[in-house]
């Protein structure tokens, strides 16, 4: 049986080669017509299987968002905020290109929407009020998004010269290019335990006074 000449299109099909542009090529050039281009078919066949842009988005953050592991939530708050934040950025890490669609918003995302209400539920089901489970985890996503997107090192010149005169605080700075990677990892972990051991003597409080707290 002679293979077809188009392409076979479906909805995985065209989100993995929406991830693979995007990782590619990065965001500002996207276009459906564009995805089309790369699948080697006609932008009109993408719209059997999604109506929009959005919605090739919505996959794609999906997709991104499922590996994120929350498993942690059952070992206590603090352990799953800790293995939560761990695995979500190193999820947007692997598709820095694609981070930001992730940052952008829920949307009808259901396996981020899932993600969201297992990090809220384990919050709150070991004492969190529910406000400051909300604030928790945006603060853990502020942190993931950050680390994910913007990478420390990048808006400091490897050359030694430009610091020593007018900077003489920044002379090591030149050097942080060699290390990002590791500045990076290792930043993120700072923040993450500190965030993460810093909520601890407030836990208790909230906890003390659980039956008020809860409420607000």
């Amino acid at each position: 049986m002679a293979r077809p000449s188009t392409p076979i299109l479906s909805r995985d099909a065209i989100r993995d080669a929406a991830l693979h542009l995007i990782d590619e090529e990065g965001l500002a050039g996207f276009s459906m017509r564009r995805l089309a281009g790369h699948l080697g078919v006609q932008a009109a066949s993408l719209y059997s299987h999604f109506t929009n842009r959005d919605e090739v988005f919505d996959a794609v953050a999906n997709l991104l968002t499922r590996p994120v592991d929350t498993t942690g939530f059952d070992r206590g708050w603090a352990t799953g905020l800790l293995i939560w934040g761990r695995s979500y950025r190193a999820a947007l890490r692997a598709h820095p290109n694609a981070a930001s669609i992730v940052a952008a918003g829920t949307g009808e995302r259901a396996d981020f929407l899932s993600m969201a209400d297992r990090v809220h539920g384990g919050l709150v089901g070991d004492g969190w009020p529910p406000r400051y489970a909300t604030m928790i985890a945006a603060s853990v996503k502020y942190l993931v998004v950050g680390s994910a997107t913007t990478p420390f090192g990048s808006g400091f010149a490897d050359d030694t010269r430009v610091y020593l005169d007018r900077y003489p605080h920044l002379v090591q700075a030149h050097l942080i290019g060699q290390h990002a990677e590791e500045i990076d990892a290792d930043s993120f972990e700072l923040a993450l335990t500190s965030l993460v051991h810093g909520l601890e003597p407030l836990h208790a409080r909230v906890v003390v006074h659980g039956t008020q707290s809860r409420t607000t």
